[in-house]
């Protein structure tokens, strides 16, 4: 028995989706155990490219069974949708199992990440801004996840097993209709017409004929992975975004609203941490982001405009270009710590392919006010002068105004995407992943260098 966790090590976008497909075909079990509708994973199968939302990426093997956790958060539209565009591609969905203590989003969750994205906006323009980043603006992406979190914590959520019962639902759809429309009003001033697909008749009305078409798909999710894992079957677990986006480990307040690391897997699915046999991290060959936030190892606009065309640096859900940095090592430390990592797998290597010399930080430096009030009495100009931090800053004060210390290599300049064997690799290439693995302490176990299913090396 192996029971295997894929978590992503970076802000997300590490293509979890393609090491997932990959290692569903030995696998019994493929689970989703946090986020929403808000992640995007891409799967290329031969000429086929498939884009999921909600259900786990195993759903493209017909023998295996999918379950979406009761960490999940729940746009059964959305769901429903994306049943429908497997379905129209001769995909079966009927090897799909949803947690009954899963929540569900609504549309007044949608108005008010909406609303209070826009306002923050507002809010940021009409601030005077200093050379600290003081935006308010998250950069979700107005799915309604943060907002269902915040139910869910509050203990006003609605779950699917309430969908199924009409007496319940009614109660608590009021109760929650009422209060959020007080909310809209009196917050973000919602008009009428914004309103109106959140007043209680209509999502009444949609929600009971959304409960018809799922309840064939809940059930006790908690009972039958116990049971599976007693009986020997292999679990996959896939998470949703990145460690660094992670709602207590990441940077905050710039994160997701659940927990993206190792530790969702047990809240988010109902099982013992002695359940999980192996830890591997998803990290992309270089840095990516979507969205507001720190991020100490950016590209200057050209560099990142090169990435971004050449690795199709693009939302898979909302398609907003992806902010692109070099391989941050540091960052990385600190993700194989608070997850545990036994190995990672290394995506998009070939997306380097054409550059002269590569870049890897390898720690942070930070200036405070008294290193500066030092620089100004000693009139010294040397933007180098800083204390080297030891461990990745919860303060996001600080990450934003750290200077990234680099190590310099060689690229390699050869075309990597045909290469099926490690040892074939050019030798720059195969020094840039033997220094990753010295800086993070932690083995490479999967080398990705494209898209499809047959460009992936297993080292170990």
């Amino acid at each position: 028995m192996t029971n295997i966790v894929v978590v992503g090590a970076q802000f997300g976008d590490e293509g979890k989706g393609k090491i997932v497909d990959i290692l569903t075909e030995t696998s019994d079990i493929i689970c989703r155990y946090q986020g929403g509708a808000n992640a995007g994973h891409t799967v290329i199968v031969g000429k086929d490219k498939y884009i999921l939302h909600l259900i786990p990426s195993g759903i493209l093997r017909k023998d295996k069974m999918c379950v979406i956790g009761n960490g999940v958060v729940i746009d059964p539209e959305a769901l429903i949708e994306e049943i429908k565009y497997l379905e129209a591609r001769d995909i079966s969905v009927k090897n799909l199992m949803i947690s009954e203590s899963a929540h569900i989003i609504f549309p007044y969750h949608k108005l008010i990440d909406q609303l209070s994205e826009k306002a923050a906006e507002n809010n940021d323009k009409n601030c005077k801004t200093g050379t600290e980043n003081t935006s308010t603006k998250i950069g979700t992406t107005g799915r309604g996840i943060g907002p269902a979190y915040t139910d869910k914590a509050a203990r006003k959520g609605i779950r699917a097993i309430d969908l199924l019962d009409d007496e319940v639902f009614k109660q608590k759809l009021k109760a929650n209709v009422d209060e959020k429309i007080k909310v809209l009003k009196a917050l973000y001033n919602a008009s009428d017409s914004e309103l109106k697909n959140a007043e209680f008749n209509s999502v009444y009305k949609k929600y009971t004929e959304y409960a018809k078409i799922l309840k064939p798909f809940i059930s006790n999710t908690t009972t039958y992975l116990n049971n599976a894992i007693k009986s020997g079957k292999k679990i996959l677990f896939e998470g949703a975004q990145g460690s660094l986006l992670d709602i207590d480990h990441g940077t905050y307040p710039f994160v997701t609203s659940s927990n993206a690391t190792v530790g969702g897997v047990c809240t988010g699915l109902g099982i013992s941490p002695h359940k999980v046999n192996k830890i591997l991290g998803i990290v992309k060959a270089y840095t990516t982001r979507v969205g507001s936030g720190p991020f100490p190892t950016e590209f200057d606009a050209k560099m990142s405009e090169k990435i971004r065309e050449i690795g199709d640096e693009y939302g898979a859900t909302t398609r907003r270009p992806r902010r692109c940095g070099w391989f941050d090592a540091f960052l990385l430390k600190h993700s194989v710590m608070i997850n545990g990592l036994d190995s990672i797998a290394i995506t998009k290597l070939d997306i380097l392919d054409s550059l002269d010399k590569i870049k890897i930080c390898v720690g942070y430096r930070y200036k405070d006010k008294q290193d500066k009030n030092k620089d100004n009495k000693d009139n010294s100009n040397n933007k180098s002068v800083g204390r080297l931090l030891d461990s990745f800053p919860a303060a996001c004060k600080v990450l934003e105004n750290v200077e990234p210390v680099y190590e310099e290599l060689p690229g390699w300049k050869e075309k990597t995407s045909g290469i099926k064997d490690f040892n074939k690799l050019p030798k720059n290439a195969k020094a840039y992943l033997k220094r990753i693995e010295e800086l993070t302490s932690v083995k490479i176990s999967i080398i990705s260098v494209g898209a499809e299913r047959t460009q992936t090396m297993f080292v170990d």
